[in-house]
Order: structure tokens, then sequence, then C-alpha cells
């Protein structure tokens, strides 16, 4: 597998997307490089397309993505080197560059859907991280004999606990930057829905205003709402107050609008909503698992491309938060991830040059552990055969799945590396072995499937 050459790679993006000083900002998530741009006109998407090491280029509501795959941090650290480029931030070119190009080439659901992604996609890492956790607390309590009273229980369960307890802090966090807001103001609005005055509290009262109920910490949608009405108060005040007056009256007004804003109208909105959502999926659920499951298993590939598979985190939230696991969303895309590993790997088999062996390879382990942006971009759309592959791979795992009952216990990404979220906290053993069968029988058909119609469309050719 050939090495790449990150500082070429840099300079090839850069200069294909107009040069240095047309970089307004860059960052990345877990596979893209994201670029907003000054001029939108000197962005050469075919020359960039051609850079050794990318696999594709998408265009989201102002941000040009450039997928390169897990190791995009590496193409990130040449790209901070560039001076004229603001690495991690955002000037006010770049705002208007995207709002420009969001008002050209977008739409309100996938202005939507990319606010959604953007959110959830910084976050991920800490919900796999503390999600796994709690699968690490199942093996140490029923393999090892660990008592549940032990210091050691108590520190992995306070890694599991305060993953979601605080959740609205890091999406208040995320959303906040996402908006071009201020990000720490976003993380205060939810550490103030947190603080234990306010979260779960009864017969609370503003002014005479009644303040509902709610638990925060059991649901992401009252922050999200609380952070979109936050940032247009936050950015009206940033235009009209004295700029001498800015730093002290700008956070204080906008905490002292925000917060009770959103404790009377907007929490329970949101509260409401992610109730209805949570039964409303259930339901579905409940009616057909086995078509439901198999949907989301075909899908997921296409999920993927279109950037949508982020925005499905806030109907996770709501099912866990309901049932206390997953059997629909992230059940359905386990079998639907590691099918797009076996197509991959089938078609390096069949891959005459050695440049997309190697692509293809390498997107194929990347698609078992449940990172599927490499394989998506890089091989099923160009190829097309991996595609339908991977999709009856994955519809027919994500049916297997339905039948069984397999569900998913804590959010991580799907796929194999990710096994011990399968794992049932009451200690049975079934769950995990179903999800295992059913990812198993989910590569061997996607592999199958590719391998015959890969070699049948080289038939074809020749």
């Amino acid at each position: 597998m050939a090495k790449k050459n990150y500082q070429a790679m840099a300079k090839g993006i850069v200069e294909k997307a107009g040069g240095e000083g047309n970089v307004a900002s860059a960052t990345h998530c877990m596979t893209r490089l994201r670029l907003v741009l000054r001029d939108t006109a000197k962005f050469d998407i075919d020359g960039v397309k051609a850079v050794p090491g990318v696999l594709n280029v998408i265009i989201q509501n102002g941000e040009y993505q450039i997928v390169i795959g897990q190791d995009v941090p590496d193409l990130y650290a040449e790209i901070q080197k560039f001076e004229g480029i603001k690495a991690g931030g955002t000037v006010e070119d770049a705002e208007a560059a995207a709002k420009d190009l969001a008002q050209d080439h977008g739409s309100v659901v996938n202005g939507i859907l990319s606010f959604i992604g953007g959110t959830f996609s910084p976050v991920i890492p800490v919900l796999v991280a503390g999600g796994l956790t709690g699968a690490v607390l199942s093996l140490l309590t029923s393999v090892f004999g660990v008592p549940t009273d032990s210091g050691t229980y108590t520190v992995f369960y306070a890694i599991n606990q305060a993953t979601f307890y605080f959740l609205p802090v890091f999406i208040g966090f995320a959303a906040a930057n996402r908006l071009k807001s201020n990000g720490f103001l976003g993380a205060f609005l939810g550490a103030i829905l947190l603080y234990s005055t306010i979260n779960g509290a009864e017969g609370l009262d503003f002014f005479g205003i009644p303040i509902q109920t709610i638990t925060y910490n059991s649901t992401v949608f009252p922050v999200i709402l609380g952070v979109l009405f936050m940032s247009v108060i936050y950015k009206f005040l940033q235009k009209y107050v004295p700029v001498f007056l800015k730093t002290i009256f700008v956070p204080l007004l906008t905490m002292l609008i925000t917060v009770p804003v959103t404790l009377i109208v907007l929490g329970p909105i949101g509260n409401t909503a992610g109730t209805l959502l949570a039964n409303g999926v259930y339901a579905i659920y409940q009616a057909v698992p086995p078509l439901a499951v198999m949907i989301i298993g075909i899908t997921t590939p296409l999920m993927v491309f279109f950037g949508m598979n982020n925005a499905t985190y806030p109907v996770v939230f709501a099912l866990i938060a309901a049932v206390n696991s997953d059997p629909l969303i992230c059940t359905g895309m386990a079998p639907a991830n590691v099918a797009v590993g076996g197509a991959c790997l089938a078609a390096a088999l069949l891959a005459k040059n050695v440049e997309e062996k190697s692509v293809s390879i390498s997107a194929g382990v990347t698609a078992l552990c449940g990172i599927t942006e490499p394989g998506v971009y890089g091989v099923l759309f160009p190829k097309t055969y991996p595609l339908v592959g991977a999709m009856i791979g994955g519809g027919i795992g994500g049916l297997l799945a339905g039948l069984l009952g397999m569900t998913q216990y804590v959010i991580s990404t799907p796929g194999f590396i990710s096994l011990p979220a399968y794992i049932d906290p009451n200690g049975s053993s079934y769950n995990l072995i179903v999800s295992l069968v059913v990812m198993i029988v989910a590569v061997v058909l996607a592999f199958a499937a590719t391998w015959l119609l890969g070699k049948r469309a080289e038939a074809k050719r020749s």
C-alpha cells in the first residue's frame, strides 16, 4: 500500500482551491478536509479530485468537503502550515462565502441536515469512547468479576455516565460553532440546563411563568433549539452593541435572554419533539422490525454519500432514551458498514490497477471497522457494482438483524471494532453472538455479490 505524501497533497489541494489567499478557513472531521472559500469560482473541483490521495469532493452549504479517509488529520497538519489559512476558525469573508453558496446551491432540508450532521460529527469521538466504556464495564463485572462497589468500577462508570449526562454541553459547543456563534456560550447553555436546580426541577417558575419539568441530560433537542435562538441573539448584539461595551454586555445579555426563553418555550418544544420522534420511529420498528432494519441496511451507503448519516444521531439518542438501546439505526448500519468492507475487498481482487487495489483494500479494512466514507466515495460509487453488492449484503444482514432482534446498547460507530457495544448489560451473550453472525453474513454476501457482478461487468467490457 503506497504511503501518502501529505505535504504534496496539501500543496496540490490549496493550489487547485484557488491558492492560499482563497481559503478562508480549514477544519476537518473524521474523514474529510473542510474548506470555506472566499471566491468559489476559483475552486477547480476536477483538479482537486485529481490530487493523489483525494477520494472525492462534496459541496454542502458553503463548505468544500474533500474526502480523504481516517488519515485526514495528517493532511490537516500540513494545511495548518500555510500561514494565510485560518485553521480551525472562521473570518467574516468565510461566513459571507458560506451564505452565498448556501443560497445558490442549498435548500432548507439540506441546510437542516448539514447543521445536524455538522453538530454531531465533532462529538462522535466522545460518544465512541464513553459508549464503549459501558461495554468495558459489562466485561469487567461479568467476565473478570470486578465488584460494582470497587474503585475500578467507579472510575470506568464515571467515564461512561459523564459522556451522556454532559452531552448537552458538548452539543451546545458544537452547535454554536457550526452556526459561527460563540461555542463557549453554547456549552454554557448546556451546563445551565444540567445544573441541579434546573435539570428535572419541579415547581419552578420565572416571574410567575411556570417552567416545565424536563430531564435535560436525557435529550439533545432542547439545547439544539436553545443554541439556534442564542446564535440569533448573539449575532444581533454583536452587530449593534458599541465596541467598547461588547466584552461585557454581549455575553451577559445573550444568556439573560436565551436561558428563560429556552426554559419556558424551546425546552418543552424540544423535549416533546424528541419524545414524538422516539415513539414514532419505535412504532415503525415494532410494526415490521425486519423490514425497518433492512431498509436502514440497504440505504446506509446512500445516506453516507449524501452526508445524511450523522443526521440520524438525534433519532439514535431518542431511541436510547426511550428503550435503553437502538434496535434500528445503528443496528441496521452495522451490517451495512461491514458490507461496504466486503464489497471493497471483492473490488480489490477484481482490480487490475495497483492504485485501485491499494485504495480498495484500505477502504475495505476501514469499512470493516465502521468508517465507510473512503469506500463509498472511492470504490462503491465510481464502479457502481460494488455499491449494488454492498446494498445486497447490508439489506440481507439488516433483515436478519430484525428477525433475530439484534440491538446496539451503546452509541458507537457500527462495525466489527465496536462489537463490545452489542454486549447485553444483563450478562446474556445472545445479542453479541447474533451481532457477530449478522455482520459476518453481510460481509460474505456483499463480497460474493460484488465478485459476481464485477466478473459480469468485466466480461461485458471485454
